[in-house]
This record gives structure tokens, sequence and C-alpha cells, in this order.
């Protein structure tokens, strides 16, 4: 076991903590060079768990870690296609929106280049602490890896996403019947490929409406069953009116709003990115199902305003209640294999709470510049990314704002530290003073 010191520690290399890279070499190089970003798995790969051969990104390629911050940044989508000397088609396509992979693609070609920040692989976080001071402020943080080494530091950006969303009903399944859209491309391969599986699909959004067309590829025998509680599938909220609830400049609006706006505004906002599809998705999903009733196959099937209310097993089958929200009226269906389109945990990741409880505190609250509030004194800072939409928005944990936020964290970090720095100067001349 090892301890290190850096001066800037960042959990996970997903696309915010990458964008804060990209930003600390452009605004912070002196900081830079002492920062560390660090990654649980061996590379880097963009929804890992759904990254499906044909999927497209749902944002402009002009939304990349970098360009809305800095147009002119080496960084940018634009010239990783460069450099990849694919440019020219990509505009042939005539498309904004890339496909999942490249975007993928772009991510790792962006720790690659970074030429003062360090990336570290497999380096899982298992704990963190504050480090005292005398005082009991807090002068920084200890990171604990899964493999017993430590690193400390005296800024933390935590940056490692939100736990997956797993209803509790499920809990009594075998793990190996059930697969979150988090794990679906690592665990897929695990089944067998020419049964004929009877499938459930639970949820009513973008994820599950993939893993049903992920099943119907990858299990082609299968009989797949769509579960959920809406009326039916809709289609994103994309009205460019509404749109502009994603600009980085409507953050500043919203943390300065009361509470029911903020609710209101979160409420009405849900299908804009959590209860809506794609187009396209939408689209083909629904030919296949009028191609499946045009041939009488009867394949292919859908429960709209379901509940799940039971889940158990009865011998080598599953067996959901299913109850229905118009009669109360209940069903038993019996599947093989359970896909998970649930989405997220809207609460904070369990890293943040468990790092918040032994803080003391009641819980997670940031600055309008992501600084987690400590409620006493501090020489050191955390910060958080992604988890804020309660009071940033609910472009907090998408790409829409990454580029602009990564500036404003370095920026308050810069800041941060002079403060501190200029305050210990002057207690040292008080203490040289009272010495004479």
């Amino acid at each position: 076991m090892g301890h290190r010191e850096v001066e800037l520690l960042a959990i996970g290399a997903g696309p915010a903590n990458l964008a804060l890279a990209i930003a600390l070499e452009e605004l912070a190089p002196e900081l830079a060079r002492n920062a560390l970003l660090i990654e649980r798995e061996q590379d880097i790969v963009w929804q890992r768990g759904m990254l499906l051969p044909d999927a497209l990104s749902q944002v402009s390629f002009i939304k990349d870690l970098v360009t809305m911050r800095n147009p002119q940044s080496r960084f940018s989508f634009i010239n990783f296609l460069h450099s990849q000397d694919r440019l020219d088609a990509f505009v042939n396509l005539g498309s904004f929106v890339p496909y999942r992979s490249e975007i993928s693609e772009y991510l790792q070609w962006v720790a690659d280049s970074l030429a003062m920040v360090r990336v570290e692989y497999s380096r899982e976080c298992a704990t963190v602490e504050e480090v005292a001071g005398p005082s009991g402020e807090v002068t920084g943080w200890v990171v604990r890896l899964a493999n017993g080494d430590t690193i400390g530091c005296r800024y933390l950006v935590i940056g490692a996403g939100r736990d997956a969303y797993v209803p509790e009903v499920f809990a009594s399944l075998p793990a190996e019947r059930v697969i979150h859209s988090t794990e679906y491309m690592q665990r897929i391969g695990e089944v067998q490929s020419d049964l004929p599986h009877r499938v459930a699909v639970i949820g009513g959004a973008q994820s599950a409406a993939e893993l049903f067309g992920a099943a119907l590829r990858d299990l082609p025998e299968c009989k797949p069953t769509m579960i959920m509680r809406s009326i039916g599938l809709n289609g994103y909220e994309s009205s460019k009116f509404t749109n502009e609830l994603f600009y980085n400049s409507f953050v500043d609006e919203f943390y300065g709003a009361g509470r029911d706006a903020r609710r209101q505004l979160l409420g009405e906002m849900h299908r804009a990115n959590y209860g809506g599809l794609a187009p396209a998705t939408l689209d083909s999903l629904y030919r296949q199902f009028y191609q499946d009733r045009r041939s009488g196959r009867g394949r292919l099937s859908m429960h709209t305003m379901t509940d799940i209310t039971a889940a158990r097993m009865d011998g080598e089958e599953i067996v959901l209640t299913l109850t229905d929200r118009k009669t109360g009226g209940g069903q038993d269906l019996r599947t093989d294999l359970v896909l998970l389109g649930t989405g997220f945990v809207r609460d904070m990741p369990r890293m943040v709470t468990s790092l918040t409880d032994s803080l003391g505190l009641d819980q997670a609250e940031v600055t309008r510049n992501y600084r987690l509030k400590l409620g006493r004194a501090s020489s050191g800072a955390c910060y958080l990314q992604g988890v804020n939409e309660a009071t940033h928005g609910i472009s907090d944990s998408l790409l829409s704002v990454l580029a602009a936020r990564s500036g404003e964290i370095t920026r308050e970090i810069l800041a941060h530290r002079t403060r501190h720095e200029h305050t210990s100067d002057q207690r040292r001349e008080l203490s040289t003073a009272d010495a004479a």
C-alpha cells in the first residue's frame, strides 16, 4: 500500500471530469500539472452498457467538452474528427448528432491527448475522508482506493455519475436474470441467444425502447414484452423554446428560483430528457409493432398504465404480477429475463452520501459554482459534478453544460486557492510579528 499527494484529484473519467481536465490545461496549467484523474475501468467508454452499434447521441456535436467555452480549443470534437481523417465524411452525413460510439471514441481521444493532467485507469475509489487541521477546519481529503493505496489532495472533484435505479420489487430475483441498461452490453453475451426467451422490458422512455430493440437483435428468437406506467410512448419534448432551458445561462435563473418554481420546471421538462424517445427510435419501434400485428405472429407485446407489484421465481420462471392502473385488476406474466430501462436514482450517489455522513452534514448542498457546503472553515474544497439537478436544473447531468461548467469550477478553484493563500500569508506575517 502506498500514499501520494496531488493538489487536485478528480474521481471518474467521464465527460464531466474530462471537460474539467481540458479547462485546467487551458485556464490553470500550474494546477493541471499537479492534478490527477482516476477511472475505475481499464479505459474510457461512454454509456458502456448501452453502446449499441447504431445508437445516436441526442446532443449536437458542438456541445462537446469544450467548444461552447472555447471554440478554438484543440480538444474539440471537430479536431477529433480531423485527427481521425473523417471530417469530410462526417460533414457529408448532414447530421448534428454523432453516433454514441463516436462520442465514446472522442472521450478516449481527449484523455490520450491531455498534456498535463494525468489519467490513471483501474483505480477504483473505496472511501473518501476529510483531513482536519488543528482548529477542525477541512484542509483536504484522503481517497482510499480498492487496492488499499491512498491519495491525498486539497481539491476533490467527484464526477463518478449516478447509481443505477433498480426498483425494490425486483430485489428478490436472481441477479443473473435481471439486467439494467447500464450493464446490457457487458452481460447480454451471457444469455444463450438461440433459445425462445420471453423477455420483459421495464420502462417507457429511450433506454427501455433501445433495450427492446437490442433484445430483438441479440436474442432473435425472443418474445419481448414492454411494461410501463405511462399511457404510452411519447417523443421528446424538443421545442426550440424548451431547449433554451438547457443553455448554461439558464443555470443562474434555475439556481435563483424558489422551490415551487424549481419543482414546476423539473416536472414540465421531464419529457425533454427522461420521459421521451428520439423520433427515429419511436418511429422504428412503432413500425416493428405494426409489422408484427400485420403478420399475425403476436411476438411483440406492450402493457401501458401498468405497475409491477410483485416479482418471484416459480421454478425456472420469473413471475411478475402486473396491476392495471385503469381497472385495478391483476395478472401474472411469466418470463425468463428482465431488462430494466429504469434510469438512475435521483438522489445523491452513495459515494457522496457516505462523504456527507462522515462530515456530519444532513444533506449534500452545493454553491452556484458546485462547491460542497461544508458548514465549517476550510482551506480544502470538494466539488460535485452531474448530481445537482435539484439546484442547477435538468441539464446538470447532460453534455449541454459541461464546457461552461468546467470553466466555472476551474475559476472557482483558482479564486478559492488565492483567497486561502492570502489568508495563510497574513497568518504567517502575524506570527512573525508576535515572535518579534
